[in-house]
């Protein structure tokens, strides 16, 4: 029985969908993109597992990046804080159920419940949320880089990774979202987002 997701969300420029270490993606919508670092990488990626420290060709990677149109992106100490209080105004409105969350300075992890909204609809509320935040106080990532349309450059990526967990699955999960910060060498998030609570016996778990 599925009873919430692991939901990671990256940042503009962090995973590319032809990185050779592979990918989500099936398609590379960018034509510079393509150009510099070919198809898709989806049928590379065939496990549950992390894929960064996997050996590839590291240049490849390094000239698709440089292909991009506009930097990659990565949240300072500000950024992070608006981006967690974006997710932090959608989940009080939607009724949400976060039981973790690490926002790391290219990516975001979290531990969520099912909820009514397909997850792919969480992803983009979310993500919507946090770039409304991060204009709010005038820090989006991008803010020096203007569409033709008037607008900023999206800072996240398009889509999003989950994973689907049955109650056996909460708590590694829960444990793995709150160590990424740990490993990475930075402070523990634990405690620092009021949206996060605990699993419930409600939670079906």
């Amino acid at each position: 029985m599925i009873v919430g997701y692991h939901l990671i969300m990256t940042a503009y420029g962090f995973w590319l969908p032809n990185d050779p270490r592979g990918s989500w993606s099936k398609f590379v919508g960018a034509w510079d993109l393509f150009e510099a670092g070919g198809r898709a990488t989806r049928d590379k990626v065939t496990e549950r597992r992390s894929y960064a420290k996997d050996a590839h060709d590291r240049e490849r990677r390094l000239a698709t990046k440089g292909a991009l149109l506009y930097p990659p992106v990565r949240f300072n100490g500000l950024q992070a804080r608006a981006v967690a209080r974006g997710f932090g105004a959608f989940i009080k409105k939607s009724g949400l159920k976060a039981w973790a969350c690490a926002v790391m300075s290219d990516h975001v992890h979290l531990a969520i419940a099912r909820h009514h909204y397909d997850i792919e609809q969480v992803a983009v509320k979310l993500k919507q949320a946090a770039t409304l935040r991060l204009n709010e106080e005038d820090i989006h990532p991008l803010k020096q880089h203007i569409k033709p349309n008037g607008r900023h450059p999206p800072c996240f990526a398009r889509g999003e990774w989950k994973g689907f967990l049955d109650p056996n699955d909460v708590a590694p999960c829960i444990h793995y979202v709150e160590q990424n910060p740990v490993k990475a060498g930075l402070h523990s998030q634990v405690g620092m987002w009021e949206f996060v609570t605990p699993p419930e016996m409600g939670d079906s778990l």
